[in-house]
Order: C-alpha cells, then structure tokens, then sequence
C-alpha cells in the first residue's frame, strides 16, 4: 500500500510546484486541500503534505483562516534570483563557447527565425515557446555537467514565473529575441568573454522587464 501512496504524494507535489513555478498560480492566489485535492482527483492527504513541503521552501504561505495563499517575492528576492542566473548562464556559456558545433549554432540560429516569424504573425504563446527552446538548447549542452546544469535549471524555473507575462508582450519578446541573436553572435566567434558579457546582460534586461512587470501588478 505504501508503495503505491509515494508516488501519488510525490506527483502532486511536483505538479503544484511546476503550477506556482510556470506561473499558473500566481502570487496571492487561495490554495485549499478540499479544492486541489478535487481538481487533482486524490485524497486529500498527498495534498496536506505537499502544502507542508511547499510552505517550507517558501512557495505558500498559510492564512489565518484555512488554507494558504501563493508567497509574492519582494524586489530584492527577484533580484538576487536573476542575479544568481546571470552568474550561473554567464559562465556556462563561456563553456559553451568552447567547444559549440555548427549543428548546435544551426539549431539556434533556426530557433531565432521561427520566434521572429511568430513574432510578426503575433503568436505569442508560439515566441514563448521557441525562445524556451532556445534556452533549452543551451543548457542542454552542459549537461554532462551533472550538478552544475541542475542548478541553473533549478533557478531558471524559479524566476521562470516572471519572465512569463514580459515574453508574451510585444516589447519584451522584442528584447529577447535581440538578446538571442547576440548570443548567437558571441558563439560564433567563439569569444568565451564576449558570450559571458553578453549572456549577463542578457539575463540583466530580463530582471528589468520582470521587476517593471511586478511594480505593474503591485499598482494595480
């Protein structure tokens, strides 16, 4: 019986977490055991503890009342988070620059032209997701660097849930994809300090668009 209990604890563990992470449930937002535990489809014990483990890593924070809300990170928080990115993507793509083939520039020049194409047809959810991709692509090259690539995966899904509502504006997926081609730029010439450089700036606008994007709902 317990074999079978862990993996559902786990798996609604996971999925809460990826929610709040991704965004689809943002800060402020009511979390209840009774509510998750029937759009989940499970009891509501996997759902108590997953609420618990979150409350630990600072994801929700309980009410007074019952049940708990989504934490909202203060400014300093995001920018310690974009700034720990910046260093962590910075120096892998020094790596990368060290050793990149022409099939992985292919696929990342492609990336770029398909986020453009659906950047001018306003697909937005279509940028989003080619600009991931191209994200995606660059980790994936650090890979066999074990512990080094899950930490930067780690923080980028941390600061992911900022960066959502900026990439499906017009101006902010602008930015990106010109941050793209610069880093396009960078690995072709294979200058490890010009790709660290341009890799942090990049990761700098970002904390930009998001910090103005957080000021924006905190307005209103």
């Amino acid at each position: 019986m317990e074999k079978k209990a862990a993996p559902v604890r786990r798996r609604v563990y996971e999925r809460l977490k990826a929610a709040i992470l991704s965004g689809h449930l943002g800060p402020g937002e009511r979390l209840t055991e009774e509510h998750l535990a029937e759009t989940l489809g499970v009891s509501r014990t996997p759902v108590r503890e997953a609420l618990y483990k979150l409350e630990s890593e600072g994801l929700i924070q309980p009410l007074k009342t019952r049940g708990f809300i989504v934490s909202g990170d203060s400014r300093e928080e995001v920018e310690e988070r974009f700034e720990i990115r910046a260093i962590l993507e910075g120096y892998a793509l020094r790596l990368i620059s060290e050793g990149i083939t022409e099939e992985s520039l292919e696929q990342l020049s492609e990336y770029i032209e398909k986020a453009e194409a659906a950047l001018k047809a306003r697909r937005m959810d279509e940028v989003f997701n080619w600009n991931t991709r191209f994200h995606d692509t660059l980790h994936e090259l650090v890979s066999k660097r074990v512990r080094f690539y899950q930490m930067i995966v780690d923080m980028r899904k941390q600061v992911l849930r900022y960066r959502k509502q900026t990439l499906h504006s017009e101006e902010g997926a602008r930015r990106t994809l010109d941050g793209h081609r610069k880093i396009l730029l960078a690995l072709q010439l294979k200058d490890p300090d010009l790709c660290e450089r341009v890799m942090r700036e990049h990761i700098r606008l970002a904390k930009e668009d998001a910090l103005q994007a957080i000021m924006g709902q905190h307005k209103k």
